[in-house]
């Protein structure tokens, strides 16, 4: 399954940027997005800003994505247990 994931562009020359999300940086193209500025968040897929979105809806993603990684975090503890 693949996914969008919102990151930051925390570095952008052209259409070459790097971006962080949850202390996570990939390089990424722009190409797609060309509006997009530093500091923006964008959403990344197959190495691509495919969207610029706005904060607070990347905030809500990110701390899901912390839940899930709790949550599976917990499941591998059960699991070692037993």
């Amino acid at each position: 399954m693949c996914l969008a994931v919102p990151a930051r562009i925390i570095e952008l020359e052209d259409d070459r940027a790097v971006v962080d999300a949850l202390g996570n940086r990939w390089n990424i193209r722009t190409t797609l997005t060309p509006e997009v500025r530093m500091g923006d968040i964008v959403l990344i897929h197959a190495g691509f800003a495919i969207a610029k979105v706005d904060e607070e809806d990347a905030k809500e993603t990110w701390q899901l994505i912390a839940e899930l990684d709790a949550f599976q975090e917990e499941q591998n503890k059960k699991s070692e247990q037993d």
